[in-house]
């Protein structure tokens, strides 16, 4: 018994009325995909302007969303939708996790009340295909429920060990996907790993130079993320999907933030989330800097 859907079927919409799924990913410029929180409404009375300078604007519903403020999150994002022309922007949301009690209003009444405005869904803590596959399935009930007419993508987040194990398979999960952004946070606390850093490196994670007799020895940091990311970058390469890296958490620290997401672009990434509005200018230039150096070879 196929563990697939067979290919005469692959593209086939999963609900009657719903919108044909892509057979490729629309082109779109997605340097960095900008978090916005729509309850605050000083934030998300800045979105006009942000529109201008950011390739995704994103509704983040999930983490550093109180539990108290979800509801307020939701409504904010709808108000924000309908109030902008979004143009060439790409308009994100970021759903609260599959296993919460607030994501079945969050895709609901999102589809229901700005689904034709609505690019991308972005998917926390993505841990197989059958979380692509539930959220694939009810996005196409959605969709012909209220007459969608484009198919919703859906960005997955790796943000466990066992996504980081099942990669592959979420990325060949539906034809629905766009592509996946590593969640460094989380995926240090389901590794039990020695960090509380949100990306970026850690001063332990170091090599020596070999020893020279009683002379120092010099020490030089490394990337914790290098294996996690190259993984994800060929899972999605192999599928035709678009790996970003995710947050990088020390605004404080412009310079570490510009290696990260160097480092990032250089291992095949196309993109990468930017929290604050200093780092917008940071993807930018990183990517610009790399599209440069592809033309001089």
């Amino acid at each position: 018994m196929t563990a697939i859907r067979t290919p005469a079927r692959h593209f086939a919409p999963l609900a009657i009325g719903a919108p044909e799924p892509y057979r490729s990913l629309p082109v779109r410029l997605e340097r960095m995909i900008h978090f916005v929180p729509p309850q605050v409404e000083k934030l998300a009375a800045k979105v006009p302007e942000l529109i201008e300078q950011v390739d995704v604007v994103l509704g983040n519903l999930e983490d550093a969303i109180p539990a108290d403020a979800k509801e307020a999150a939701r409504k904010g994002f709808i108000a924000m939708a309908r109030a902008n022309d979004f143009g060439a922007t790409g308009l994100w949301t970021r759903i609260n996790a599959l296993n919460s009690p607030w994501v079945l209003d969050d895709l609901s009444e999102i589809v229901g009340a700005v689904g034709n405005k609505l690019d991308v869904i972005m998917v926390p803590k993505v841990e197989g295909p059958w979380d692509i596959h539930y959220v694939d399935q009810l996005l196409a009930q959605l969709e012909a429920r209220h007459r969608i007419e484009k198919p919703i993508l859906v960005h997955a987040i790796l943000e466990t060990a066992e996504g980081v194990n099942n990669v592959e398979a979420i990325a060949a999960a539906s034809p629905r996907m766009h592509g996946m952004s590593l969640g460094p946070a989380d995926l240090a606390a389901s590794r039990a790993m020695k960090t509380t850093r949100v990306g970026g490196g850690h001063p332990d994670y170091r090599v020596l130079e070999d020893a020279k007799g009683d002379a120092p020895r010099a020490a030089s940091q490394q990337d914790l993320w290098h294996y996690t990311i190259g993984k994800m970058v060929d899972a999605c390469a192999a599928t035709g999907i678009k790996p970003f890296y995710g947050p990088f958490g020390d605004f404080s620290d412009p310079a570490a933030c510009e290696a990260q997401f160097r480092n990032a672009f250089l291992q095949g990434c196309v993109g990468t989330w930017t929290l604050h509005p200093k780092q917008i200018e940071i993807a930018k230039e990183v990517k610009a800097a790399k599209e440069v150096q592809e033309k001089v070879k």
